[in-house]
């Protein structure tokens, strides 16, 4: 498998505040890839450490598999864009007049290229409005097209649908699925709303105190949260031999518990169990979100 960005034990620190902690990740290429963490857990500080913005304290990370510290990695940064916080966009500037200073900047002929990028982010009928006359979800997208300048294929978006009202979200959750799947732009994308990063995301980092704690792709993701009964019994072995002869899909969660993948009937499990000595405590469906992955993952509160 191919990488966009790769991550070997990043440090980074602030005197005394530890914001990376040995975290260590992969970005496969032409992924959507979702970070999830609470806040303070370190998602901006890798981004702007990954922009090079920052430089980490220690470790190492590298860019289409150029190495940070070595010369040729600014053509590698060449092919990323980034909306990082909030979008760098000038309020007394229309859409069309930033996208012309953003490509002023990089040094690139505008053309027809502004045109191509209002269209992709829907404000091509914004004429003359002024950006601080946006909505919030009109400067993301802005922010975006901004960031899509020079033609990247590699997009890092920090938090882009904080703040925004329902279609708002929907705006930016349908554009970044358009880059990703019509323009193969690999994305790496941090939101504290985890049911809509759940729509969006291929794989994901779950990130805490500084380190990646998981990586995970949403198909693994969706093997372990997909929909199940919960059984709870006097008897844990007793069960897995039932369970076993009936051909069911299981798993332990505890000396009590299991979950029990696809469809069984109640009252065949209840009289199977007495059969072997085992009581039949408790049983229930349970859907495990995202969230609640999250939770069981690093404990504590859902603050992403």
């Amino acid at each position: 498998m191919e990488y966009v960005l790769t991550a070997n034990d990043l440090h980074k620190r602030y005197r005394k505040y530890i914001a990376l902690d040995g975290l260590t990740m992969k970005v496969p290429k032409g992924s959507v890839y979702g970070l999830v963490g609470r806040n303070g857990a370190g998602k901006t500080t890798l981004m702007r450490v990954v922009c090079g913005l920052q430089e980490p304290t220690e470790g190492s990370y590298s860019l289409y598999g150029i190495d940070y510290t070595d010369r040729s990695v600014v053509r590698s940064r060449r092919r990323m864009g980034a909306v990082i916080e909030k979008p760098a966009i000038y309020l007394n500037m229309t859409a069309r007049q930033n996208l012309r200073v953003q490509y002023s900047l990089l040094g690139l002929p505008a053309d027809d290229e502004i045109d191509r990028l209002l269209e992709l982010v829907g404000l091509a009928d914004t004429g003359k409005k002024k950006a601080r006359r946006f909505s919030l979800g009109m400067k993301q997208r802005l922010g975006i097209a901004v960031a899509l300048a020079g033609s990247p294929d590699f997009l890092l978006l920090d938090e882009p649908i904080n703040g925004l009202d329902p279609q708002g979200i929907v705006e930016i959750r349908e554009l970044i699925l358009k880059l990703n799947r019509e323009k193969n732009i690999t994305v790496l994308i941090s939101s504290h709303i985890l049911s809509e990063l759940a729509l969006l995301a291929t794989h994901y980092g779950f990130v805490d105190r500084g380190r990646i704690v998981k990586e995970i792709s949403a198909e693994e993701l969706e093997q372990q949260t997909r929909k199940c009964m919960k059984a709870q019994v006097t008897d844990t072995k007793a069960l897995a031999r039932v369970l076993d002869r009936l051909g069911m899909e299981y798993e332990m969660i505890s000396g009590t518990e299991a979950k029990i993948y696809g469809r069984i009937s109640i009252t065949q499990l209840t009289k199977s169990l007495m059969d072997e000595g085992c009581e039949l405590l408790s049983v229930s469906e349970a859907d495990e979100s995202l969230e609640s992955y999250f939770i069981d993952l690093v404990g504590g509160e859902t603050n992403a």
